[in-house]
Protein backbone atom coordinates (compact mmCIF):
# COMPACT_ATOMS: atom_id res chain seq x y z
CA UNK A 1 0.00 0.00 0.00
CA UNK A 2 1.18 3.45 -1.14
CA UNK A 3 2.11 5.89 1.90
CA UNK A 4 -0.51 8.45 2.48
CA UNK A 5 0.32 11.95 0.76
CA UNK A 6 1.34 14.77 3.03
CA UNK A 7 -1.14 16.53 5.20
CA UNK A 8 -2.24 19.56 2.60
CA UNK A 9 -2.52 17.39 -1.13
CA UNK A 10 -5.08 14.99 0.31
CA UNK A 11 -7.94 17.64 0.47
CA UNK A 12 -10.75 16.04 -1.71
CA UNK A 13 -8.77 13.55 -3.51
CA UNK A 14 -8.30 9.76 -2.20
CA UNK A 15 -5.94 8.15 -3.40
CA UNK A 16 -6.04 4.25 -4.75
CA UNK A 17 -4.15 2.16 -2.33
CA UNK A 18 -5.42 -1.49 -3.55
CA UNK A 19 -3.42 -2.63 -6.41
CA UNK A 20 -5.47 -5.59 -7.20
CA UNK A 21 -8.44 -3.14 -8.02
CA UNK A 22 -6.49 -0.58 -10.28
CA UNK A 23 -5.45 -3.53 -12.45
CA UNK A 24 -9.30 -4.55 -12.57
CA UNK A 25 -9.94 -1.05 -13.36
CA UNK A 26 -7.72 -1.05 -16.17
CA UNK A 27 -8.67 -4.72 -17.58
CA UNK A 28 -11.79 -3.54 -18.06
CA UNK A 29 -11.23 -0.46 -20.50
CA UNK A 30 -10.31 -3.17 -22.81
CA UNK A 31 -6.92 -1.45 -23.60
CA UNK A 32 -4.49 -2.81 -26.34
CA UNK A 33 -0.88 -2.00 -27.30
CA UNK A 34 -2.15 0.17 -30.39
CA UNK A 35 -4.33 2.28 -28.35
CA UNK A 36 -4.22 6.11 -26.81
CA UNK A 37 -4.76 6.38 -23.34
CA UNK A 38 -5.35 9.48 -21.19
CA UNK A 39 -4.98 9.02 -17.37
CA UNK A 40 -6.70 11.92 -15.06
CA UNK A 41 -5.33 12.54 -12.11
CA UNK A 42 -2.35 10.49 -11.94
CA UNK A 43 -1.08 11.17 -8.74
CA UNK A 44 0.91 8.70 -7.43
CA UNK A 45 1.03 6.63 -10.19
CA UNK A 46 -1.58 3.74 -8.80
CA UNK A 47 -3.35 3.28 -11.97
CA UNK A 48 -0.18 4.19 -14.47
CA UNK A 49 1.90 1.65 -13.81
CA UNK A 50 -0.80 -1.02 -14.62
CA UNK A 51 -1.50 1.51 -17.95
CA UNK A 52 2.34 1.51 -18.70
CA UNK A 53 1.92 -2.56 -19.06
CA UNK A 54 -0.66 -2.68 -21.44
CA UNK A 55 1.73 -1.19 -23.87
CA UNK A 56 -0.42 1.73 -24.93
CA UNK A 57 0.61 5.03 -25.36
CA UNK A 58 -0.63 6.73 -21.95
CA UNK A 59 -1.07 10.59 -21.21
CA UNK A 60 -0.75 10.78 -17.67
CA UNK A 61 -2.08 14.42 -16.87
CA UNK A 62 -1.22 15.77 -13.07
CA UNK A 63 -1.88 19.48 -11.89
CA UNK A 64 0.75 18.80 -8.24
CA UNK A 65 4.01 19.62 -9.23
CA UNK A 66 4.92 17.41 -6.59
CA UNK A 67 3.50 14.06 -8.10
CA UNK A 68 4.55 15.33 -11.26
CA UNK A 69 8.10 15.04 -10.19
CA UNK A 70 7.28 12.01 -8.80
CA UNK A 71 5.66 10.47 -11.89
CA UNK A 72 8.81 11.81 -14.12
CA UNK A 73 11.13 10.16 -12.00
CA UNK A 74 8.79 6.63 -11.95
CA UNK A 75 8.31 6.40 -15.24
CA UNK A 76 11.13 8.40 -16.57
CA UNK A 77 12.28 5.47 -18.53
CA UNK A 78 9.23 4.03 -20.05
CA UNK A 79 8.84 5.19 -23.36
CA UNK A 80 5.29 5.18 -23.96
CA UNK A 81 4.47 6.94 -20.91
CA UNK A 82 4.22 10.57 -20.80
CA UNK A 83 3.68 12.59 -18.04
CA UNK A 84 1.75 15.97 -18.32
CA UNK A 85 1.70 18.90 -15.81
CA UNK A 86 -1.68 20.38 -16.33
CA UNK A 87 -5.42 20.48 -15.02
CA UNK A 88 -7.60 17.60 -17.10
CA UNK A 89 -10.32 20.63 -16.75
CA UNK A 90 -8.50 22.50 -18.98
CA UNK A 91 -6.19 20.32 -21.46
CA UNK A 92 -7.28 19.73 -25.21
CA UNK A 93 -8.82 16.14 -25.70
CA UNK A 94 -7.47 13.95 -28.22
CA UNK A 95 -8.58 14.31 -31.73
CA UNK A 96 -8.03 10.64 -32.14
CA UNK A 97 -9.92 8.13 -30.75
CA UNK A 98 -9.01 7.72 -26.84
CA UNK A 99 -9.51 5.56 -23.73
CA UNK A 100 -10.32 7.44 -20.80
CA UNK A 101 -8.87 5.71 -16.99
CA UNK A 102 -9.00 7.92 -14.17
CA UNK A 103 -9.81 8.16 -10.27
CA UNK A 104 -11.72 11.05 -10.64
CA UNK A 105 -12.14 13.68 -7.43
CA UNK A 106 -15.50 13.59 -6.29
CA UNK A 107 -15.97 17.41 -6.82
CA UNK A 108 -14.68 17.31 -10.43
CA UNK A 109 -17.19 14.16 -11.38
CA UNK A 110 -19.31 16.01 -13.37
CA UNK A 111 -17.27 18.26 -15.22
CA UNK A 112 -14.86 15.87 -16.49
CA UNK A 113 -17.94 13.93 -17.42
CA UNK A 114 -19.13 16.57 -19.39
CA UNK A 115 -16.22 17.03 -21.04
CA UNK A 116 -15.43 13.48 -22.54
CA UNK A 117 -19.95 12.74 -23.22
CA UNK A 118 -21.99 15.86 -23.94
CA UNK A 119 -19.46 17.14 -26.94
CA UNK A 120 -18.02 15.72 -30.27
CA UNK A 121 -15.41 14.18 -28.38
CA UNK A 122 -13.35 10.73 -29.39
CA UNK A 123 -13.97 9.28 -26.39
CA UNK A 124 -14.01 4.83 -27.11
CA UNK A 125 -13.79 3.69 -23.83
CA UNK A 126 -13.54 4.47 -19.87
CA UNK A 127 -12.86 3.02 -16.70
CA UNK A 128 -13.40 5.30 -13.79
CA UNK A 129 -13.39 5.46 -10.30
CA UNK A 130 -16.40 8.14 -9.10
CA UNK A 131 -18.70 8.56 -5.96
CA UNK A 132 -20.84 5.65 -5.10
CA UNK A 133 -24.23 7.92 -5.37
CA UNK A 134 -23.13 9.42 -8.78
CA UNK A 135 -22.62 6.46 -10.62
CA UNK A 136 -25.67 5.11 -9.39
CA UNK A 137 -27.50 8.42 -10.67
CA UNK A 138 -25.67 8.29 -13.99
CA UNK A 139 -26.45 5.05 -15.09
CA UNK A 140 -30.39 4.97 -13.72
CA UNK A 141 -32.81 3.11 -16.38
CA UNK A 142 -34.20 6.74 -16.65
CA UNK A 143 -31.89 9.19 -15.51
CA UNK A 144 -32.94 12.27 -13.64
CA UNK A 145 -31.59 15.07 -16.13
CA UNK A 146 -31.45 15.91 -19.56
CA UNK A 147 -27.82 15.84 -20.10
CA UNK A 148 -27.48 12.32 -18.06
CA UNK A 149 -29.76 11.09 -20.59
CA UNK A 150 -27.94 12.36 -23.40
CA UNK A 151 -24.89 10.45 -21.82
CA UNK A 152 -26.96 7.43 -21.70
CA UNK A 153 -28.33 7.65 -25.27
CA UNK A 154 -24.90 7.45 -26.92
CA UNK A 155 -22.77 5.92 -24.35
CA UNK A 156 -23.35 2.56 -22.52
CA UNK A 157 -22.81 3.30 -18.58
CA UNK A 158 -22.62 0.65 -16.75
CA UNK A 159 -21.66 0.32 -12.77
CA UNK A 160 -19.15 -2.53 -12.41
CA UNK A 161 -19.05 -2.59 -8.47
CA UNK A 162 -18.92 -0.66 -5.21
CA UNK A 163 -15.16 -0.21 -3.82
CA UNK A 164 -14.99 0.65 -0.15
CA UNK A 165 -13.70 3.31 1.21
CA UNK A 166 -10.93 1.02 3.09
CA UNK A 167 -9.57 1.36 -0.25
CA UNK A 168 -8.50 4.70 -0.69
CA UNK A 169 -5.93 7.09 1.10
CA UNK A 170 -6.62 8.82 2.62
CA UNK A 171 -10.18 6.89 2.92
CA UNK A 172 -13.71 9.44 1.81
CA UNK A 173 -16.94 9.53 4.01
CA UNK A 174 -18.85 7.12 1.19
CA UNK A 175 -17.56 4.64 -0.74
CA UNK A 176 -17.00 4.87 -4.62
CA UNK A 177 -17.95 3.04 -7.58
CA UNK A 178 -15.92 0.97 -10.80
CA UNK A 179 -17.68 2.88 -13.66
CA UNK A 180 -17.46 1.92 -17.23
CA UNK A 181 -18.17 3.44 -20.50
CA UNK A 182 -18.26 2.21 -24.17
CA UNK A 183 -19.21 3.99 -27.07
CA UNK A 184 -22.32 2.98 -28.74
CA UNK A 185 -22.63 3.19 -32.60
CA UNK A 186 -25.53 6.08 -32.58
CA UNK A 187 -24.88 8.14 -35.42
CA UNK A 188 -23.84 11.78 -35.62
CA UNK A 189 -26.67 12.63 -38.38
CA UNK A 190 -29.12 11.70 -36.27
CA UNK A 191 -27.63 13.58 -33.31
CA UNK A 192 -30.08 16.57 -33.78
CA UNK A 193 -32.97 14.28 -33.77
CA UNK A 194 -31.87 13.04 -30.37
CA UNK A 195 -31.72 15.77 -28.56
CA UNK A 196 -35.00 17.10 -29.94
CA UNK A 197 -36.84 13.64 -28.64
CA UNK A 198 -35.21 14.27 -25.40
CA UNK A 199 -35.72 17.97 -24.84
CA UNK A 200 -39.59 17.16 -25.61
CA UNK A 201 -39.48 14.03 -22.78
CA UNK A 202 -38.03 15.91 -20.07
CA UNK A 203 -40.00 18.88 -20.63
CA UNK A 204 -42.73 17.12 -20.44
CA UNK A 205 -42.26 14.02 -18.38
CA UNK A 206 -46.24 12.84 -17.31
CA UNK A 207 -47.40 13.08 -20.93
CA UNK A 208 -48.26 10.06 -22.70
CA UNK A 209 -45.49 9.54 -25.18
CA UNK A 210 -47.99 9.26 -28.01
CA UNK A 211 -49.10 13.26 -27.43
CA UNK A 212 -45.26 14.13 -28.54
CA UNK A 213 -44.59 11.65 -31.53
CA UNK A 214 -46.20 9.54 -33.60
CA UNK A 215 -47.77 6.10 -32.33
CA UNK A 216 -46.38 3.57 -35.26
CA UNK A 217 -43.02 5.37 -34.80
CA UNK A 218 -43.13 4.62 -30.63
CA UNK A 219 -44.23 1.21 -31.46
CA UNK A 220 -41.41 0.93 -33.62
CA UNK A 221 -38.45 1.98 -31.27
CA UNK A 222 -40.08 -0.51 -28.44
CA UNK A 223 -42.15 2.82 -26.87
CA UNK A 224 -45.84 2.20 -25.53
CA UNK A 225 -47.98 4.74 -26.98
CA UNK A 226 -49.49 5.52 -23.75
CA UNK A 227 -46.54 5.66 -21.91
CA UNK A 228 -45.36 8.67 -19.57
CA UNK A 229 -42.76 10.39 -21.14
CA UNK A 230 -40.38 10.31 -18.04
CA UNK A 231 -40.63 6.90 -17.97
CA UNK A 232 -38.74 5.51 -20.85
CA UNK A 233 -34.86 5.04 -20.84
CA UNK A 234 -32.72 6.60 -23.37
CA UNK A 235 -31.85 4.24 -25.43
CA UNK A 236 -35.67 3.41 -26.63
CA UNK A 237 -35.63 7.60 -27.09
CA UNK A 238 -32.47 6.90 -29.30
CA UNK A 239 -34.06 4.16 -31.36
CA UNK A 240 -36.91 6.48 -32.04
CA UNK A 241 -34.21 9.38 -33.10
CA UNK A 242 -32.79 6.99 -35.35
CA UNK A 243 -36.04 6.11 -37.19
CA UNK A 244 -37.18 9.45 -37.14
CA UNK A 245 -34.15 11.34 -38.25
CA UNK A 246 -34.15 10.85 -42.40
CA UNK A 247 -36.39 13.14 -44.19
CA UNK A 248 -36.90 15.85 -41.46
CA UNK A 249 -35.15 18.95 -40.54
CA UNK A 250 -34.22 19.28 -36.67
CA UNK A 251 -33.09 22.71 -34.83
CA UNK A 252 -28.78 22.52 -34.65
CA UNK A 253 -27.82 21.71 -31.46
CA UNK A 254 -27.01 23.84 -28.74
CA UNK A 255 -23.86 25.17 -28.86
CA UNK A 256 -22.17 23.43 -25.03
CA UNK A 257 -23.37 20.12 -26.96
CA UNK A 258 -21.71 20.86 -30.50
CA UNK A 259 -18.82 22.00 -28.81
Amino acid sequence: MPSAPRAGRSAGVHFLATPAIAAQLVQSCAIGGDDLVLEIGAGQGALTRHLAATGARVLAVERDEHFVRRLTTRFGDRSNVRVMHADARDIPLPRRRFHLVANIPYALSTSILRRVLTGHTALHRAALLVEWGFAKRICATVPGRLEQAWWAARFDLELVSRIGARHFSPPPRVDSAHLTIRRTHFPRSAERALWTVLSAAYSHPTAPAHLLFDRRALRRAGIRPAEPAGTVPPQRWAHLARDLSPGHTWPALPKRIRD
